[in-house]
């Protein structure tokens, strides 16, 4: 197919083949208008009565996906655009793939209802055709490039954890068992322990990309049974503040990226963030106003309110939060030696929502098993990842990214639904 982008024919002119979804079809006056939609934009198609791709176009249904042959030329610029446009005048064309006159969901219309917001997603592959919500993919896309890019920099080395694990990583409270073969196995909510295996084994800095699996009963607007998370790990650090600033640097690369190459706007975070102690956070939220559900934990209104009082102060879109209980953290998060209940880990918000949980994590065989016991779990059952720290481990740590989040906020999102491909929560399992 000698068919170029729409972007391209506009830039070079003359005559062009260009394919696409047939967006919108009019006749007037002897002549037939088409939309043509493709990934990098929109173009106008006039077909002329004495066409031959007038008959070959005539009985066109609405997103069928068309091939044209034509001249660009100029026409009209809109009312509030000075930038000079071109519609095609078609000299051929034909029919790729006819689509059903009857459409399940109106492609164009915004959803204004949760029901219609569940009826497209029943139809993802028609809502996605929207170049609204096409965006989400091209900014996930170049917000992922620039993580990477901070991370070959900075030499890590990336990892492929399996999804498949004999225990539960987390929470057994939040696991989906799975038959294996003759054995129960647990779906990975996170690559954590297999991170942390890479520092024994002395790969020091590695990335890890992949699916995250957490079966949490939550019908919140944030929360998914199944998601993308970007985890790092890294070796030799002196405390949590070494992780917190790797993860600055990632994410002041990976918005640069978003800004130069996918079209949003995202202010450039200033350095350092923002930091709190959780002490601190609760007693900034009590003196407002704001009832806390739990003391080790923030609500989702605690995190809004939160977020939005940094900004407020400060102008800043991001606030950690430091000094976690250890009653609100993993066995292996490792404990503050000038308060053996608090632990060396954080979290991350963005713009009133939590985006990244991190820590320095125990490397101290002895000490993490008896953690592990402190916190009731079957010592047994974590034998190889215990392993992992008997012959010698470097002091390490590192964090778990949820990027849907962030693009969420970037795009200002209602739902994180919208910002992946196909959502997986309590209740949805198709397409």
């Amino acid at each position: 197919m000698a068919r170029i982008s729409i972007k391209t024919a506009q830039k070079q002119q003359g005559e062009a083949t260009v394919a696409g979804w047939a967006r919108n079809i009019r006749l007037h006056k002897g002549l037939m208008f088409i939309d043509l939609y493709d990934l990098s934009g929109m173009i106008q198609l006039v077909i002329t009565a004495d066409s031959p791709a007038f008959e070959a176009l005539a009985n066109l249904s609405l997103e069928s996906v068309i091939e044209v042959t034509g001249g660009l030329q100029s026409k009209p610029p809109r009312k509030d655009s000075t930038e000079p446009e071109f519609e095609v005048l078609v000299k051929s064309a034909k029919v790729l793939s006819k689509a059903d006159a009857e459409l399940p969901i109106p492609v164009l219309t915004k959803a204004d209802n949760e029901a219609d917001v569940e009826n497209r997603f029943n139809w993802r592959w028609l809502d996605l055709r929207q170049p609204e919500h096409q965006k989400v993919f091209k900014v996930w896309t170049e917000l992922e490039k620039g993580f990477r890019h901070y991370w070959d920099d900075a030499g890590y080395i990336q990892i492929y954890t399996p999804s498949f694990m004999s225990t539960a990583s987390e929470s057994g409270a939040e696991v989906f068992s799975v038959k294996y073969f003759d054995r129960t196995a647990y779906l990975a909510q996170s690559p954590q322990f297999y991170k942390q295996m890479a520092m024994a084994s002395g790969l020091e800095k590695v990335f890890a990309v992949g699916p995250v699996y957490r079966a949490e009963k939550s019908y919140t607007n944030r929360h998914s049974t199944e998601f993308t998370g970007w985890d790092f790990e890294l070796a030799y650090i002196e405390s949590e503040e070494d992780v917190m600033r790797e993860l600055e640097q990632m994410i002041i690369k990976g918005l640069a990226a978003a800004n130069s190459n996918a079209g949003v706007t995202v202010p450039a975070p200033s350095l350092p963030f923002p930091r709190l102690t959780m002490k601190e956070a609760k007693a900034k939220l009590a003196a407002a106003g704001i009832k806390a559900e739990t003391a080790d934990d923030f609500s989702a209104e605690e995190e809004k309110e939160l977020g939005q009082m940094i900004k407020k102060e400060t102008g800043h879109d991001f606030v950690f939060v430091t000094h976690y209980p250890v009653s609100a953290r993993p066995f292996y998060h490792m404990r503050r030696d000038d308060d053996p209940a608090l632990t060396k880990s954080f979290d991350l918000f963005y713009k009133g929502i939590e985006i990244t949980t991190g820590a320095q994590r125990e490397h101290r065989y002895e000490i993490l098993k008896q953690q592990a016991e402190d916190k009731g779990m079957d010592v047994a059952s974590l034998e190889d990842y215990l392993n992992f720290f008997k012959f010698g481990c470097p002091p390490h740590g590192g964090a778990g990214i949820g990027p849907a989040r962030i693009i969420m906020k970037i795009l200002d999102l209602p739902n994180i639904r919208e910002a992946v491909f196909l959502p997986r929560d309590v209740k949805r399992l198709r397409p």
